[in-house]
C-alpha cells in the first residue's frame, strides 16, 4: 500500500489522543512528525500527551515537535475544564522518558515541505503553527498535498460561544490568516482547506455501550480510551446532557483517509477576529463576495461508517463482525418526528428511525 506521507498538527486533548491512535493504527498513513500547539492545554503539557498516546501504541519512533505557546494576537484560554489539568482526563499518566519532544515544529514544518512531495497536514488544534509557517517560510509549500483541519463550524452552534467553534475562537487571526493563505498564495490558490467543522464532528458521539464493545475486543485499549474519556463523558453530560462524549478529531483523521465519509460544497470562507462574534466562521454559501473558493465545508457524515471506520482500524477487526454488532448498540439519531402513541401499551415496543420508542 501507497501510505499518505502526513504531518499531524495538534494540542492534546482527549479527542486528539484518539484521533493518533486511529492514525497511528491506519496502514494508509505515513507519520512523518507530530507537532503541538497551544490549545486545549498548553504546548508543553500538548507534546507530554503525543507522547503517551505514541509510548501506548509503541511508535516512540515517531518525532513530536514543540509548536507556538501562544496565540499570534489574543490571549490564550485553554479548554482544561473540558480536558482535565494533564488534558487526559486528569488520568496523570507518568511521562515518557524514553525520548523527549523536539523543539522548534516550524522549522520541521518548513523543512519537510520544502524537501518531499505530497506531504498533507491534518490540523486538529488552532491553526497557530500554520500561520506562523506562512509568515516565516511562505515560500516552503511546494510540497503541501492536502489540508484537513478540524475547527470552525457552517450551521451548527458553537461550542464555546454561541456562533465559534473552540480550535479556531482560540486563536482567530491565525485561523484567518490560514484561510486567507488559501485565496491568496499562489502556491495554494489551486489547494482548498478541507474544513471538518461542528456540523459533522457534533455528530460523533462515544457512547458507554461503544466503550464497552471495545472493552470486549481488547482490553487493553478499551480500558485506555475509558479512563481518558471519562472526564469528558461527565463534562458533556453537565454542560449538554449528552450520555457519552462528542469525539471532533478522529472524524478528520477519518475522513483524511476515507473521503466518501463525509460530504459538503465548495466556498470561500473567513474568519471573524473580533467583537461579540470572534472566532466565527463566514462562510460565503452562497458567493455573495465572488471569491475564490479556498475551502470545502463538511455539511454531512454516516455516523454509523465512522464508527465501523474506527473500531476496525484501531481494534484491528473484520468489518463484518463490527457491523453487526454496531447494528445491536448503535441509535443514529435524525430529524424524523417520533411516532404518534395515543394510548400507551407498555407490553409491546416500537422501533423508529431514533431508536426504541415505548
Amino acid at each position: 500500500m501507497n501510505a499518505k506521507k502526513v504531518i499531524i498538527d495538534c494540542d492534546p486533548g482527549i479527542d486528539d489522543a484518539l484521533a493518533l491512535l486511529l492514525a497511528l493504527h491506519a496502514p494508509e498513513l505515513e507519520i512523518l512528525g507530530i507537532t503541538i500547539v497551544c490549545g486545549n492545554v498548553p504546548t508543553t503539557q500538548g507534546a507530554e500527551n503525543a507522547l503517551k498516546v505514541l509510548q501506548f501504541a509503541n511508535r516512540l519512533d515517531i518525532p513530536v515537535y514543540l509548536g507556538e505557546a501562544k496565540p499570534l494576537q489574543r490571549d490564550y484560554v485553554d479548554a482544561m475544564d473540558t480536558h482535565g489539568s494533564d488534558g487526559l482526563g486528569e488520568t496523570y499518566l507518568p511521562n515518557v522518558t524514553q525520548t523527549r519532544p523536539h523543539k522548534d515544529a516550524i522549522s520541521f514544518l518548513a523543512k519537510t515541505l520544502s524537501q518531499q512531495t505530497k506531504v498533507s497536514i491534518i490540523a486538529l488544534g488552532p491553526l497557530t503553527n500554520i500561520a506562523r509557517l506562512l509568515q516565516k517560510y511562505p515560500n516552503c509549500l511546494t510540497g503541501l498535498d492536502e489540508f484537513v483541519t478540524m475547527g470552525g463550524n457552517f450551521k451548527s452552534h458553537g461550542n464555546c460561544s454561541p456562533v465559534a467553534e473552540y480550535n479556531y475562537w482560540c486563536d482567530p487571526d491565525a485561523a484567518k490568516e490560514v484561510y486567507e493563505a488559501f485565496t491568496y498564495n499562489p502556491l495554494l490558490k489551486q489547494k482548498q482547506i478541507h474544513m471538518i467543522g461542528l456540523d459533522v464532528t457534533r455528530k460523533i458521539v462515544l457512547t458507554p455501550n461503544l466503550i464497552t464493545y471495545m472493552k470486549f475486543l481488547s482490553p487493553r485499549i478499551g480500558n485506555f480510551i475509558q479512563t481518558i474519556t471519562q472526564f469528558y463523558i461527565d463534562f458533556h453530560w453537565k454542560q449538554e446532557g449528552i450520555l457519552g462524549c462528542v469525539i471532533n478529531d478522529p472524524l478528520a483523521v477519518a475522513y483524511f483517509i476515507d473521503r466518501s465519509l463525509c460530504h459538503g460544497f465548495s466556498a470561500y470562507t473567513t474568519i471573524e477576529t473580533e467583537g461579540i462574534c470572534i472566532g466565527q466562521t463566514v462562510v460565503d454559501a452562497y458567493d455573495f463576495w465572488k471569491k475564490e473558493k479556498n475551502s470545502y465545508i463538511l455539511t454531512q457524515t454516516d455516523i454509523f461508517r465512522f464508527m465501523e471506520f474506527f473500531i476496525t482500524k484501531v481494534f484491528a477487526v473484520p468489518s463484518d463482525t463490527t457491523r453487526q454488532m454496531l447494528q445491536q448498540i448503535l441509535v443514529v439519531h435524525t430529524d424524523a418526528p417520533l411516532p404518534q402513541i395515543s394510548q400507551p401499551c407498555f407490553s409491546s415496543v416500537q422501533t423508529c428511525e431514533r431508536g426504541v420508542v415505548l
